[in-house]
């Protein structure tokens, strides 16, 4: 495969139908450029310096020159980008052919611009070919425009644009084979094998450009907007952007024109990489010279960056990596490469960069480390490179670090002026009658361009007699100290608070958000918005693009040093501690005293230091504490009543916090994750927290944790079955919150003493009995304390996920007084074992208990008694689930069919498939397998039991039902008063969850004294829906039977391993048809 078509196959295959929506802006583009990369990276590049132009224009002028392609090269010619469009750009006497070959390769970006008749100019084709060429050698970047025509007519030569371009073919057919090389002059260019087959290559060139993204303008009523689009993403791509250097740049071009001549006289030295010192004190404007030589030189290298403010920015987290990658993102354009340390980053640059001739600025580099990480060796860059750096120390650049040093020079007296001029006046020279008094301020400012700035901006539309205040005042500053001629402004804020803000940003908020700063002022009651609102109009404070506050250097230096002269020697006399070895000292010696009103800690990775909070005792005016670093030794933190708090810290830095209190937070809304680190954690207070709605869920694993307070927490609506995990918890309090029901992890927990919660109080032994009953039947003997709780109207049954036979047992005593019990099991064996936990707990509490009088209560619980003897015969038939047609024909064929003669015996129908099935078991339990009947669900099940008991016992005797399905490995337990109501959802669960294949097994549970002799089960199928239902004949009564006399019993039982037939229904003697 050649090289053309292995790129070109890697190019976005655009159909016509995409063009057919409107794009959006800068989406194209976005897909171009990975086309860019792979050909770049493939090829050799071109070297930047012989791209002459920037953007060449290939078009039919007939179809466009006049309109759309005059609209765009104007747009791009103002936007300062170099245009070469063949019609004006070539100079009288050059042979236009080898021009154009030339003109094509010394440009950064071709711009193909595709009309109705550009296929019939053979010129445009000859164009095309060469920019798909250099396209595909030199990397140049390709932008096809489709002006009214559908970029598919383009890639397949159809429609009006295939026309024109079959014209020509056939034109050519006409001509001689040399014709295209005498015409154009190209004898010695590369394609010579046009002038034999020149189609092949024009269809291939028009393919492969056409699958290029680009931009469609199908009418003049979107060519404004796609000219717009074209002109950024070009600009963005030529990299265009410059810095912004200053409204009133004054004295900067000289001093850029001087560090030219120094790059250019280095430029027939040894080194071909050059490193440029730019080095003078703060406030200077090294920094502005520095963005103006990046601004001015930059377009001729291949690749540029400015990474401002490095010393700043170097104490961030993850910095030296981010300015790593902003490096390489900057000169490569490359977004996916991570990197992951500094070290391996020095590696990636040093690879990605060491062929490429690079502008670099590092601006106020302060560290060696910070000039080893970016720019660690000549070797890093190619040839040609520049580097230049900004630095206030000069140590930086001693030795052979740099090649030349450029000491920053002070304004002089002409340049002050119009400086001071510009803020002072909004004019370049004074007005009448201040041009003596403008010429002693500036000779005060030591030719410092900030000071001008500041003092220019303090004394704008301000009478003469103020100036002369001033300037008498500047008299009284020594001249050699900048920041006392900058605190002049800070002496002119018109009231406290205003200075206490500028304090509180020079030592605690520069970098900060604006947003964040006015709040945290505003709670120190400061009314930070006004006074913000000052200082960046008295150039005090700066905001940037992003709102972050920032502040110069000389400026918060000036701040502090306010601070520092009030009490050079007593540092505890201070009213702000900022600098780390002072913060130090103060709480190490707990010296602090009412005059501290601000502190900032910053910890360093392992600190031996430890504190007392008695430390802080006598700092009574203490509003701003400020805690950065790994807080190893925090032990604990209370942030109560910080009524702007919407999310706590971050808590991975306090790796052995004890107790975390943040009573009365109202805003809390949000907790950090990181609260599930805190291994050592005893006590979390969120007391009152109102606006917090759940805490995290590994809160739940803290397994140190021994007291949890979310008493006040008015939206918490519950807490999480994890509960238990807390293997320390002791104390639980949260009343007044949203949680309406004790969750049964509480029960389960084995360490919780004391409880508060859902209206009970008290130790666990006391309280836990109470809840439980609380889950039970109110037909219980509840104590009297707990019978009008409104929990108890709910009748709320308790489901146990995933349980352990372990738990079951610790609350076993309780089991025969729930209303009902569902447990999910992990296994079959466990379900055993659990079971034998319930039937051993049921059986006890028949020993203990007397029979109660329950009766059937509904009628899908119904007894039917028969006397023999001194002892009674008694058949109680259960429902559970919901009545239907089938149900109601069943339930009244049994209820009629009962044998109470005297007997004893008892007569039930057999099976009557499909619309139900009969299973049955002497004694208290059936056990079955749940057959499938097509076109049926189950719907109801019945459930008959035959017991006998002396005739003095008038009640039902049932006391429970158990239901263990043993494939889904889950058990009912459900008491009788339960069973009474079984056609409700409780019920329907019960169905529900039985499916065709369970096993099953249906037990029961009587008083003492009654005797289980056999146990029915009907399983009834609904009926077919909107069909009338056709009863078969009734089987014979005596199919299913039970007597007194233990040895009578016959019994038929359907298998669902049989798959029923017709005879199942021979023996029915009668068909009843239902409507």
């Amino acid at each position: 495969m050649s090289s053309s078509s292995s790129v070109f196959d890697k190019l976005l295959f655009i159909e016509s139908d995409f063009f057919c929506d409107p794009i959006p802006r800068n989406e194209l583009w976005w897909q171009l450029e990975p086309v860019f990369d792979e050909a770049t990276t493939r090829t050799k590049r071109a070297p930047a310096d012989t791209r002459i132009h920037d953007v060449f224009l290939s078009f039919r002028g007939e179809d466009t020159r006049a309109s759309f392609t005059s609209h765009l090269y104007t747009s791009l010619v103002n936007t300062g980008i170099n245009v070469f469009k063949d019609d004006d750009s070539l100079q009288r006497g050059d042979n236009i052919s080898t021009s154009l070959i030339r003109a094509i390769e010394e440009s950064r970006i071709a711009i193909i611009i595709f009309s109705t008749n550009y296929a019939n100019s053979r010129w445009c084709l000859e164009e095309l070919v060469k920019i798909m060429e250099c396209h595909i050698t030199i990397g140049q970047v390709v932008l096809p425009v489709f002006y009214d025509v559908d970029p598919s007519e383009v890639r397949h030569q159809t429609g009006e644009f295939g026309k024109t371009f079959h014209s020509l073919l056939n034109r050519i057919s006409k001509e001689e084979d040399d014709s295209l090389n005498l015409k154009l002059g190209i004898a010695s260019y590369s394609y010579r094998s046009y002038s034999e087959h020149p189609e092949v290559n024009w269809t291939s060139a028009l393919r492969q450009a056409a699958a290029l993204a680009g931009i469609v303008v199908l009418n003049s009523r979107n060519e404004s907007e796609a000219i717009k689009d074209i002109v950024e993403n070009v600009t963005r791509l030529l990299d265009k952007t410059d810095l912004f250097i200053a409204n009133n740049p004054v004295g900067v071009e000289s001093r850029v024109h001087d560090m030219i001549k120094l790059l250019d006289q280095d430029i027939q030295q040894s080194y071909d990489v050059l490193l440029l010192g730019l080095w003078g004190m703060g406030g200077a404007g090294k920094t502005t010279i520095a963005k103006a030589i990046y601004n001015k030189i930059g377009r001729n290298f291949e690749g540029r960056s400015f990474l401002a403010n490095i010393r700043e920015v170097w104490k961030e987290n993850a910095a030296q990596v981010n300015l790593q990658e902003q490096l390489l993102f900057d000169i490569c354009k490359e977004m996916t490469t991570k990197i992951p340390s500094v070290e391996y980053g020095k590696i990636i640059l040093k690879d990605k960069l060491c062929h490429k001739r690079v502008l670099i600025v590092l601006d106020d580099v302060n560290t060696l480390d910070q000039l080893n990480a970016l720019c660690g060796s000549r070797t890093w860059f190619g040839s040609g490179s520049r580097i230049i750096i900004t630095t206030r120390d000069r140590h930086i650049l001693r030795g052979k670090r740099v090649n030349q040093v450029f000491k920053m020079k002070h304004m002089d007296e002409s340049e002050s002026i119009e400086l001071f001029s510009w803020h002072a006046f909004k004019q370049a020279s004074p007005t009448k009658g201040f041009a003596e008094i403008s010429r002693n301020v500036a000779e005060y400012s030591g030719g410092l361009p900030l000071a001008l700035e500041v003092l220019g901006s303090y004394l704008f539309e301000r009478g003469l007699t103020e100036w002369k205040s001033v300037l008498d005042k500047l008299k009284r500053i020594p001249n050699d100290q900048v920041q006392k001629k900058l605190k002049i402004s800070y002496d002119a804020l018109s009231d406290n608070y205003e200075k206490e803000i500028f304090l509180d940003i020079a030592c605690f908020f520069i970098g900060m958000d604006r947003n964040d700063v006015t709040l945290i002022l505003n709670g120190c009651g400061l009314f930070a918005e006004i006074g913000i609102s000052i200082l960046v109009e008295r150039s005090l404070v700066t905001v940037d693009d992003k709102n972050r506050l920032g502040m110069h250097d000389l400026l918060r230096d000036m701040g502090r040093e306010i601070i520092r002269e009030k009490s050079p020697e007593d540092l505890e006399e201070r009213c702000r501690l900022w600098f780390n070895e002072d913060v130090l000292h103060v709480l190490s010696e707990q010296t602090g005293t009412k005059a501290i009103k601000g502190l900032a800690l910053k910890l360093p990775t392992a600190n031996a230091k430890c504190f007392s909070s008695k430390a802080f005792k006598k700092m009574k005016r203490l509003r701003l504490l400020q805690l950065a670093g790994k807080m190893e030794k925090l032990k604990i933190l209370n942030l109560s009543h910080s009524h702007y708090l919407t999310r706590s810290p971050d808590f991975s830095n306090m790796p052995n916090l004890e107790k975390l209190i943040l009573k009365d937070c109202p805003m809390l809304s949000e907790i950090s994750p990181s609260i599930g680190d805190l291994s050592k954690i005893l006590l979390i207070d969120l007391e009152d927290c109102v606006s917090l709605r759940s805490l995290p869920r590994n809160t739940y694993k803290l397994k140190s944790l021994k007291t949890l307070i979310l008493s006040g927490c008015l939206r918490i609506d519950k807490l999480e079955e994890d509960l238990e995990q807390m293997e320390s918890l002791t104390t639980l309090l949260a009343n007044d919150t949203a949680i309406t029901r004790v969750p049964f992890s509480v029960v389960r927990s084995k360490s919780i003493g004391y409880i508060s919660l859902c209206g009970y109080e008290g130790f666990s032994s006391d309280v836990f009995p109470s809840i439980i009953l609380s889950w039970m039947s109110p037909t219980c003997n509840i104590p009297s304390p707990f019978q009008t709780s409104n929990i108890m109207s709910s009748l709320v049954p308790l489901d146990v996920p995933h349980s352990s036979s372990y738990e079951l047992s610790s609350i076993s005593k309780y089991l025969p007084s729930l209303r009902s019990l569902w447990i999910e099991c992990s296994s079959e064996l466990q379900l055993s074992q659990d079971a034998a936990i319930i039937l051993d707990a049921l059986f006890a509490t028949n020993i203990q208990m007397e029979p109660t009088a329950i009766t059937a209560q509904a009628s899908n619980m119904t007894t039917c008694t028969s006397q023999v003897s001194k002892h009674s015969s008694k058949s109680l038939l259960i429902q559970i689930g919901m009545n239907g047609q089938v149900t109601n024909i069943l339930k009244e064929i049994i209820l009629q069919n009962i044998d109470v003669s005297g007997t004893g015996g008892c007569f039930l129908p057999g099976d009557s498939y499909p619309n139900w099935l009969t299973f049955n078991s002497e004694g208290s339990f059936v056990t079955f397998q749940v057959p499938r009947v097509e076109g049926r669900n189950l719907k109801t099940i019945m459930c008959i039991v035959y017991t006998s008991t002396p005739d003095n016992v008038t009640s039902s005797g049932l006391k429970n039902m158990l239901v263990k399905n043993y494939t889904k490995a889950t058990i009912q337990l459900y008491k009788s008063e339960t069973l009474v109501s079984f056609e409700d959802e409780e019920g329907q669960r019960v169905v529900s969850s039985i499916e065709p294949g369970d096993k099953v097994e249906v037990v029961v549970v009587f008083e003492n004294n009654f005797i289980v002799k056999k146990t029915v089960v009907y399983l009834v199928y609904d009926e077919p829906i909107g069909k009338n239902m056709e009863l078969y004949d009734v089987p014979d009564l005596n199919a299913v039977a039970c007597s007194d006399d233990e040895n009578e019993h016959s019994a038929k039982r359907f298998s669902s391993e049989n798959k029923p037939t017709d005879d199942l229904n021979q023996n029915r003697k009668k068909k009843n048809r239902v409507e």
